[in-house]
Formats: structure tokens, C-alpha cells, sequence
């Protein structure tokens, strides 16, 4: 038997393992041959494998997808409605506001389905097919079809989707898409048929007072008291196929949605999470966590840090940009907070010691198999992760300050076609480009850019990025300021912000009545961000060939701790496919002397009312119910009403918006957190720690009826009381 086939018969394998029961992102395709099931119904499931996640019929899997880009939703109705965090609806609810609509402010309630709001470029997407491809990739390094290194590519990944598609009994029908993708760092494949429908639209969102309670300050924190959801609905055809928007749509009648239980939940329940976690590095060495901690996180926390300063002051004075900016400035907030709690969290929980004894028994491992490449594999990770490090700090800070934090550019690669055709005196190739910049200006100063904000952010930022690296590593756009304006970063800044082409509408239609060569040459917006550019695609080709042999060292690396850790099962690091993962409802005590108990109500929220700070502001009608106890059935036995609850389950993110489902496969909460003290959580499961906070459903349907008088909504539900 191959070492290959060794380790996946270690993958296969399950030795009970109380002490880490609740760490894992499980494959649905693999519970029953890693008998996870087992597992699952010793703390306490009563459902069969088959009723998670059936092959050949319907099951939980059905009612769970992939809402948007990068969050999960779950099916709550037979006609299509989506339960999803409210930070996960959060843009779509920006996109609908106005000053005079403010959404975020106000919320958004549809009393009837006439007035839901199509939403523009939001899809919701469900797994139809799963299939273990690792053969075929195999096969085909084997005959020299392609290298194993080209066995990662996206290039190679999307042919073999393809081609499989091709030959697929799916092939041709409505809104499938193939993907094909490395687990197990790339020694298992798997093959997902997805179904996509692209007529969602918006259905009910609460007060940011109430989706945001709490906002940046509680932000990965418990206790926690915010009713982060948002409800949405599919539309389809005729046939209940996916389809553009329509007046003609109708609600998707779907094969499977989840029953609501609100009889209450007490500590120990079982607990499971189905959903897409994004991105998990359970599997990194002491050299690459040291690298994550230096030159993503650092490099991130600090500009992100000094770029929220300037967007919060703007923010702050005035309505429309406040609208504008709460996306962009709350999908920058969270991660930049999470890196700030995932570097302390590895020093707190000493996730480099944990690491180095891995590494300690996994040499040992070796020596005692006599296995040369598994000797040498953590020692080249080290030497080539010391190469790629200072690279990866280069690159941080030149995609968190110019890439990502200043959006104000010019696409200097249409100002080189229209250079080239103006020396060329081709007048038709001239007209014709016209129109690429008009529609280059709009995707610039969208209804979401400032542009008086974005120069404010580009005059913090530019002088912060030299502080961060050295004059020889820095686009060439630094020398020139050095030599053209002595090094005044402000002058410069005002320079390309007021006078660049496409500064403004006027500068624009200036220049297109006479297109010029000297104004392109000179344009400050195309050369700076054509400098920025280059140099990201200089660090690029350096750091390239460096991922390459990280990728196959960690092949080994991988395969080799699946057969240390053998007959316990393994699970793949996320990477935003479908998994399950089951705990249980639980307590903790990060610290001596404390103590969390594992649901908070919404007396905290008068707690921690305070109408000076917009983050704690409470809806005067919220506040009303709360204090006359108006919460119907849904208050607990004492009269109180629940908010959120904590499990030991195992997620991160992209699973934002996941049900939280009970034994009997009943929905009982939405995920929507994790903890602070177990922010390092992406890279090392600590069991005792580790915890995800989760909206109960009450609170939802509580809000839902009470304060959005949306009872039609809930007379569409499956609830059991």
C-alpha cells in the first residue's frame, strides 16, 4: 500500500476523542467514512447521516447556501425566504438607502411581497452535486498532463470543471456552475456543482441600532446583545429555475427549508453549524504563524487603523457620507479588529508553543519512519518562508494603503491605447475609446466615493507608507514626489486630486473634447497608480515561485500529520466549501475570576444603552417592549428575552449568517461571531476557549413580529413551540 493510500486510510479512520470532539470543519461527503456520525449522535444528534447531507435525495444540505459573495444564509420557508447575518445584508441594505430612505438608520420591513426591493448583483447559491475527482488529478499528473505544482492553479482547476461539467448529466441547465478544488492541501480533489440564482431580493432588515448593537466596540466580544440578521428572498421562473430579475418572477418553492424551534435551548444541547467557513491555516509552522503575526496582521492593524481614523471623522459629519462609507468602513473594521485579536490570542494562548510541539512530534514521527522527506519538509518550510516573509510585509502595506485604502486611480491601460492611437492620428480609434473613459469615470465616483473623503484618506496614508518601508522598496511615484514636490506628499496629493483627468466630470469632458498627449503623459492619477501597480506585480513574480514551493512542501507536511495523527480523522482547512461542524451549547471562563454564561437577554441592552454613542443607541420602540416585557412566546420561563448564546462550535469566516441547528436538525440560532480570547482560532482550535457566539432565533422572530409588525413572515415559518 502507496503512502498516499496510508494516509487517506488515516483520514478514514475514527478513534473517539472526547477532549477535541468539537474542533473540525467536516466534510458532509466524508461523515460516514470518518464515522464523524458516531461522534455526533454520542453528544446527543438524532438524525441520520443521510438526513444531513444525501447524495441521491433531500436533506439538510438542501436548505443551507452560500449567500452573496462570502457569507452563508439558510432557507426558513417553502417559498424561498433567507434567514443571514445582518452584517452579511449589510451592503445590500447601504445599496437600497438614502438620506431619504436610510435603511441602515431605520431599517427595512416589506409588509407585503409587492414591496420587496430587488437587489442588483446579489445571487444565493446551493449545492446540487459533490464529487471526489482525486483520481482523475492524479491520473493526470501521473502521465505528465501537468505538474503537480500546476495541480493548485486556477487555470488547471477551472479546465478540469469544465471538462467534467461537459460530460455532466448537469451540463446545460439553468445557473450551474462546476468547481473543482485541492483539499488536504492538495492531496484529496473535489468536484462541486453549485446552483446559483441571481433574483434575490430584500425582505426585512432591523435598525442598525438593533443588526449593529454594539458595533465596533463589541465586535468579536461577548456578552453580546446584537440581533445581527437580515431576510432576503429567492425569486425564480415559471419552472422554479434560476432567473434575472422579472416582474414576472415568483417566490422559489424550495425542496427543503428548516423547521423553527423555539422551546428554548439549556446548557450542554447538542448543537451543530452547517455552513462556509472562508479560511482556516490549522496546519501552518511556528516560521509561518511568525509571518502572519509580522507582516499580514501588523502592517494591516496599522493602516487600516489610520484610514478608519479619517473615514469615522467624515462619517460623523455628515448623513450621505455616512451612508455611503458604513460598508466600506465596517468590511475594513472587522478585520482589521480581528487582526488585532488573532496576534494577541496567539501570545495569550501560546500558539507558537503548540505549534513547535507539533513540529517537535512530528520529527520524531519521522526519524521513527525512517521518512527522509518527512525529515526535511518543516526545515525548507523555514527556509522558505524566510525568503517570502519581508515580501509578504511589502506587499501588505502596499495593497492595504494603495490597492485597497486609497480607491481614487486611473486605469492608465486605457490611457496607453488612447496614447498610442493619438500617435497613430487614428481619429476613429480615438472617438471610439471616449466612451471607456465616461464609463471608467462612473466605476471611479460611484454613489459610494467621495472624492473630497478619498483625498483625505490618500494625504494620510501616503506619508504613513513611507514611514512603513524603506525609499529603495517603494513605487517610483515616491522618487517623483521627491524630485517634482520636494517630497510634500499634501501638494502632490491636492496636485492629482484637483487637476488629473479623472478628477473630475469637467476634467474628463475637457480633455475628451481634444485628446491630447501631453495631458496623458502628465495625468498624476495614471502614474501613480501605474507605479503602484508595478511594483505590486514586481513583488508578485518574487513571491510566486516561493507560494509554488510552499504549496508542495505543505502537501507533504499535511499528509505526513494525517499519518501521525492516524486512526483520529482529519479535516481540510476551510476554503469556502460547505462543512459541518457539532458542539455544544456552553459557558466559559476565559480569565481567574471570570465567568460567561452562555446566553445573555435584552436586559443587557438597557445596560448598555447610552444614547451619546451611536453604537449603543436603542430604538425607542425596542426600549418600549423591553421594559412592558412584550416579548409573547418567545421569553424565556421567567418572562425575560434571550438575545444570543454561545457554542463550542468550530467556524470562521463565511460562515456569517450559518444555522445554528439542534439534534433534530432544527434551526435554533444564526451564527454570527467568534470569541475574543480565541481569535487565533484560524490557526489553532483551542478546546477550552474556543467559542462562537450566535443570534437566538427567538430574539429574531421577537423583532421580526414586535418591532417590524412583519406577522406575515412568521405565518410562513415552520415553527415548533
Amino acid at each position: 500500500m502507496n503512502k498516499f493510500k496510508l494516509y487517506l486510510l488515516a483520514l478514514l479512520v475514527l478513534v473517539l476523542s472526547p477532549a477535541k470532539a468539537d474542533e473540525g470543519m467536516w466534510l458532509l461527503q466524508l461523515m460516514q467514512e470518518q464515522h464523524s456520525i458516531d461522534m455526533m449522535k454520542k453528544q446527543g444528534l438524532k438524525l441520520n447521516a443521510t438526513d444531513l447531507y444525501n447524495p441521491n435525495g433531500v436533506s439538510l444540505k438542501d436548505a443551507v447556501g452560500i449567500f452573496g459573495r462570502g457569507c452563508t444564509g439558510e432557507i426558513i420557508s417553502s417559498e424561498g425566504l433567507i434567514l443571514t447575518n445582518h452584517h452579511c445584508g449589510y451592503s445590500s441594505i447601504q445599496q437600497h438607502s438614502s438620506v431619504e430612505h436610510d435603511y441602515l438608520t431605520d431599517g427595512f420591513w416589506a409588509t407585503s411581497r409587492d414591496k420587496e426591493l430587488p437587489t442588483p448583483g446579489l445571487t444565493f447559491t446551493f449545492i446540487e452535486r459533490i464529487e471526489d475527482v482525486t483520481d482523475i488529478v492524479n491520473a493526470k499528473i501521473a502521465s505528465k498532463e501537468i505538474t503537480e505544482t500546476e495541480s493548485f492553479t486556477g487555470k488547471f482547476l477551472t479546465a478540469l470543471a469544465q471538462e467534467l461539467y461537459d460530460k455532466s448529466d448537469l451540463k446545460g441547465k439553468k445557473g450551474i456552475v462546476p468547481q473543482a478544488l485541492p483539499f488536504y492541501a492538495g492531496n484529496k480533489f473535489y468536484m462541486f456543482y453549485k446552483k446559483t440564482y441571481t433574483d434575490v431580493r430584500m425582505v426585512a432588515a432591523p435598525p442598525s441600532s438593533v443588526g449593529k448593537f454594539g458595533g465596533e466596540t463589541d465586535n468579536w466580544m461577548w456578552p453580546r446583545h446584537t440581533g445581527d440578521f437580515s431576510m432576503f428572498r429567492i425569486y425564480a421562473d415559471a419552472n422554479g429555475e434560476p432567473a434575472d430579475y422579472s416582474a414576472s418572477n415568483a417566490p422559489l418553492k424550495t425542496k427543503k427549508h428548516l423547521a423553527i424551534n423555539i422551546k428554548g435551548l439549556k446548557e450542554g444541547d447538542y448543537a451543530m453549524i452547517m455552513g462556509f467557513p472562508g479560511s482556516t491555516s490549522r496546519y501552518l509552522t511556528v516560521s509561518e504563524v511568525k509571518e502572519r503575526m509580522e507582516a499580514t496582521n501588523s502592517p494591516r492593524i496599522r493602516i487600516r487603523g489610520v484610514r478608519q481614523d479619517v473615514l469615522k471623522a467624515e462619517m460623523n459629519s455628515s448623513d450621505k457620507i455616512r451612508i455611503q462609507y458604513a460598508n466600506k468602513y465596517a468590511g475594513s473594521s472587522n478585520y482589521w479588529k480581528n487582526s488585532i485579536g488573532m496576534n494577541k490570542a496567539i501570545i495569550d494562548n501560546d500558539v507558537l508553543g503548540t505549534k513547535a510541539e507539533q513540529e517537535s512530534k512530528f520529527a520524531q514521527f519521522a526519524k521513527e519512519k525512517s521518512n527522509d522527506e518527512y525529515s526535511k519538509v518543516v526545515k525548507l518550510i523555514d527556509e522558505t518562508v524566510a525568503k517570502s516573509s519581508p515580501l509578504k510585509y511589502q506587499r501588505t502595506c502596499l495593497t492595504e494603503a494603495f490597492l485597497m485604502g486609497i480607491e481614487y486611480s486611473a486605469p492608465f491601460t486605457t490611457f496607453d491605447t488612447m496614447l498610442k492611437a493619438i500617435e497613430n492620428k487614428d481619429k476613429a480609434k480615438v472617438d471610439s475609446l471616449k466612451d471607456n473613459f465616461r464609463k471608467a469615470f462612473e466605476r471611479i465616483h460611484n454613489k459610494d466615493y467621495d472624492h473630497e473623503v478619498d483625498r483625505k484618506v490618500a494625504k494620510a496614508l501616503f506619508p504613513l507608507y513611507a514611514e512603513m518601508i524603506p525609499a529603495d522598496q517603494r513605487p517610483d511615484i515616491y522618487g517623483f514626489i521627491e524630485k517634482e514636490y520636494k517630497g510634500d506628499f499634501n501638494k502632490f496629493v491636492d496636485d492629482m486630486y484637483s487637476n488629473s483627468i479623472m478628477s473630475s466630470k469637467e476634467n474628463l469632458e475637457k480633455f475628451l473634447s481634444k485628446p491630447n498627449k501631453k495631458a496623458l503623459e502628465s495625468d498624476l492619477a495614471a502614474r501613480y497608480y501605474r507605479s503602484a501597480y508595478n511594483k505590486f506585480t514586481e513583488i508578485n513574480k518574487q513571491l510566486n515561485p516561493l507560494a509554488d514551493e510552499l504549496e508542495l512542501l505543505h502537501k507533504t507536511y499535511v499528509r505526513g500529520l494525517g499519518e501521525m495523527k492516524a486512526p483520529v480523522p482529519s479535516y481540510p482547512d476551510a476554503n469556502f466549501t460547505i462543512r459541518l461542524t457539532y458542539g455544544n451549547v456552553k459557558s466559559y471562563s476565559p480569565r481567574d475570576g471570570v465567568h460567561y454564561k452562555y446566553y445573555t437577554t435584552a436586559n443587557g441592552i438597557l445596560e448598555k444603552e447610552n444614547p451619546e454613542d451611536r453604537e449603543f443607541v436603542v430604538p425607542a420602540k425596542l426600549k418600549e417592549l423591553i421594559l412592558k416585557k412584550d416579548f409573547g412566546r418567545y421569553a424565556l420561563p421567567n418572562g425575560d428575552m434571550p438575545v444570543c448564546f454561545l457554542t463550542t462550535n468550530d467556524i470562521t469566516g463565511g460562515n456569517s449568517g450559518s444555522p445554528v441547528i439542534n439534534e433534530n436538525g432544527e434551526l435554533i440560532g444564526c451564527a454570527f461571531d467568534g470569541n475574543w480570547e480565541s481569535l487565533s482560532g484560524d490557526i489553532n482550535f483551542n478546546n477550552e476557549l474556543q467559542r462562537c457566539i450566535n443570534l437566538d432565533i427567538r430574539y429574531v422572530l421577537f423583532i421580526v413580529e414586535k418591532l417590524g409588525n412583519c406577522g406575515h413572515l412568521i405565518n410562513e415559518m415552520t415553527i415548533i413551540e
